[in-house]
């Protein structure tokens, strides 16, 4: 049997040769995307072998990966979801959990985050009855800083949940301090930084728990997916419990009785001896992810280094390239951080002789990809207009970024080629409106 599979592996070798040759750079024609997967023949073999094993659900690719995960990113526990959405889902309603006793979050209580930034990072906080309190960002970082994360600190203030944003640290080591002198916890929403550093510390080892996404566009993918992690390990049993349906018992799939007791506990108003398997100590879901997803993601996690020196290096062609161009706000690495990037973030100055969507429509004509970043000002968005909220200071650069800021690809798929065109058109749209 195993030779068979062997002989179907190296047929998907082969045919992944033939479907995937090189393809020669057209400028004005081919799709210059702002991201997207770097798939390989590698993903391929994985995806395939998983399913010749028939591994469909959560299995043993996966405790592999979130065991690998985890030292890759020195926390001691990883897991993995359906998504990086319900990543952030599980780690703020993890704050939450009766099993904290008083430091719980409820109804009420508070959490610091950003104007300026995507849905999955505060709705979580709405969808737990907690208030999220806005502050701005700055428009060379496009991150919150420790001062006006510390201006927003209020009596009912429990937890921060901030974004490295577009793979550029924010001032995660003083927040952090913050958050120790206020007794608050951390959540450091990692999904578009992977790889990034601040104070030689990767992101995502500050906070009490950290989320990451293998969305396509991520740095590693999954399809789709997501990861909580944390060294504390009160905090990733109750993510564990959330994740799968809020029972209490921890026996991964297919096992039955690890903690070898099952037949013994009594909880709740259950009779005793009832089985464990069946007890649930949180109101949770099944936001799990499959063992074909993990397979992909292993398969994806040998390559991260080469992924991460990639972002940089097409991040510092296209600032380098775009340097001293007029009317082109560029951005800043945060002093200190080494970060693996997202994407290039550019803000037409509000005083230049063009707009944004004026250079947005050039390059989209030249099949040049654009994304906004994000949802700009989440306030001034109909979802969030009646929700209750708290704003702290002006929210002047989250507006501007509405109004005024794109951002263009760094992915590995990119070649110096591609961002050279990128570069020249920019000029040369600028150079025609000077």
């Amino acid at each position: 049997m195993s030779d068979r599979k062997d002989r179907i592996l190296e047929e998907v070798r082969t045919y992944h040769q033939e479907v995937s040759p090189e393809r020669e750079f057209v400028p004005g024609t081919t799709e210059i995307w702002p991201s997207g997967a770097v798939l390989e023949e590698a993903d391929r073999m994985a995806l395939v072998e998983a399913a010749l094993d028939m591994r469909i659900a959560a299995g043993t690719s996966s405790r592999k990966f979130e065991s690998a995960f985890a030292r890759r990113l020195k926390r001691r526990k990883a897991h993995l979801t359906n998504s990086g959405s319900s990543a952030n889902l599980l780690a703020v309603s993890a704050l939450t959990s009766h099993t904290l006793e008083d430091r719980r979050l409820r109804p009420g209580d508070e959490v610091i985050t950003v104007a300026a930034g995507f849905p999955t990072t505060v709705n979580p906080i709405l969808q737990n009855g907690l208030i999220p309190v806005f502050v701005d960002v700055d428009l060379t970082t496009y991150n919150a800083t420790a001062d006006r994360v510390a201006a927003a600190i209020g009596p009912r203030t429990r937890a921060i949940i901030v974004a490295h944003a577009l793979g550029n640290p924010f001032e995660v080591a003083e927040i952090a301090q913050l958050a120790q002198e206020h007794d608050l916890f951390l959540i450091e929403d990692n999904c578009d930084a992977v790889g990034s550093l601040y104070d030689g510390k990767l992101t995502g080892t500050f906070g009490d728990m950290t989320t990451v996404s293998f969305y396509p566009a991520h740095h590693l993918t999954m399809g789709e997916g997501g990861c909580v992690l944390t060294s504390n390990l009160a905090l990733a049993r109750i993510v564990e419990s959330l994740r799968d349906w809020g029972r209490d018992c921890w026996c991964e799939p297919g096992e039955n009785d690890r903690c070898m007791k099952r037949f013994k506990y009594q909880m709740g108003t259950l009779p005793a001896g009832y089985d464990h398997k069946y007890i649930f100590s949180h109101v949770g879901y099944n936001l799990k992810a499959t063992d074909i997803q993990a397979a992909l993601g292993l398969a994806q996690l040998a390559k991260l280094d080469s992924f991460i020196e990639a972002r940089q290096r097409n991040w510092r062609r296209l600032r380098e390239g775009l340097d001293g161009v007029p009317g082109l706000l560029l951005p800043e690495a945060t002093p200190r951080s080494e970060p693996s990037w997202f994407g290039f973030v550019i803000t037409v100055d509000p005083e230049a002789p063009f707009g944004r969507a004026e250079l947005v429509d050039f390059l989209e004509s030249r099949r040049i990809g654009t994304r906004r970043l994000f949802a700009g000002n989440l306030t001034r968005h109909p979802a969030y207009i009646d929700q209750p909220h708290r704003i702290v200071g002006e929210l002047a650069n989250s507006d501007v970024i509405t109004e005024h800021t794109f951002w263009i690809g760094v992915y590995p798929a990119l070649t110096d080629e591609m961002l050279d065109y990128v570069t020249a058109s920019i000029k040369e749209f600028v150079a025609t409106r000077g």
